[in-house]
């Protein structure tokens, strides 16, 4: 046996460690989401129940509201990612392609956004909303989605536009096209896995977060889809089994895009690594 070998060895047992701690959590949700709520604080840890209590899917999907919620968070992700996307692909071009002064102390104060939790905004932002009547409302929660991952957005797709040869565009003007065609058919082709990335992240983040849908919302008919969790807690007891299962049914979304995308994803990560 090589040492090569040996360190192969390491390597991929390590790696299959990583992998089942990060599968880890979505085993334990599940496997609580199928049992009965008085079973969850008994001494066995991580069994699969000898009678599943499939049960609790359908009431977390009916009572849960899911199907409500569900379309409310997808009205507000899709807007708000959207949004996100535009601003921030043609933030980054104009502080990387283009030539004007202060481009780059632009880029910084962009980064800075970074490190401002979103959560900070909460009542400054609640009487500005209240002032314009947006509590209450989808778009008093799209706005703040939108301005909080515009930072990390435009920095990623920066660090993809910086690889791409000035040339693409040069010949294209030359050729007589304008920005209205070079952006959409030359420039965000080239940069899709940092788009992709992107709208990745703003949309986990976005179909997450609750905190701030909670101190916003108050209309039973605008909530989002974390609320089908907290239907489910009373004052005094709660039905755990039901929440697990809400909080599966919430994650499926984010797992199938995740999945569907992790390619692009890894992409884009990569050329931030680099260029970054």
């Amino acid at each position: 046996m090589t040492f090569r070998s040996v360190r192969r060895g390491i390597l991929y047992a390590f790696l299959a460690v990583l992998a089942l701690a990060q599968v880890f959590p979505l085993l334990w949700v599940f496997n609580y989401s199928i049992q009965k709520t008085g079973d969850l604080f008994g001494p066995a840890f991580l069994t699969f129940p000898t009678n599943p209590v499939w049960h609790n899917y359908v009431r977390a999907f009916i009572d849960g509201r899911i199907p409500l919620y569900a379309l409310n968070s997808l009205i507000i992700v899709t807007v708000a990612v959207a949004a996100t996307t535009v601003l921030s692909f043609c933030l980054a071009y104009a502080c990387t392609r283009m030539v004007w002064k202060g481009r780059k102390v632009v880029l910084g104060f962009v980064g800075l956004g970074l490190v401002i939790p979103i959560h900070v905004t909460l009542l400054p932002n609640f009487v500005w909303f209240g002032m314009f009547h947006l509590i209450n409302t989808h778009l008093g929660l799209i706005i703040p989605y939108t301005a909080f991952q515009i930072s990390f957005s435009t920095l990623v797709i920066a660090a993809q536009l910086q690889s791409i040869p000035a040339a693409m565009e040069e010949s294209a003007f030359m050729d007589g096209a304008r920005y209205r065609t070079i952006l959409p058919r030359i420039i965000a082709p080239l940069a899709a896995p940092a788009v992709v990335t992107a709208m990745i992240s703003s949309f986990l983040s976005d179909w997450n977060e609750f905190i701030m849908a909670n101190t916003y919302l108050s209309s039973e008919e605008l909530r989002t889809l974390p609320f089908s969790i907290i239907r489910f807690q009373g004052q005094y007891a709660s039905d755990y089994a039901v929440q697990f299962a809400c909080m599966v049914l919430a994650a499926i979304p984010a797992l199938i895009i995740f999945f569907l995308f992790s390619r692009q994803i890894m992409a884009g990560v990569s050329t931030g690594a680099v260029k970054g």
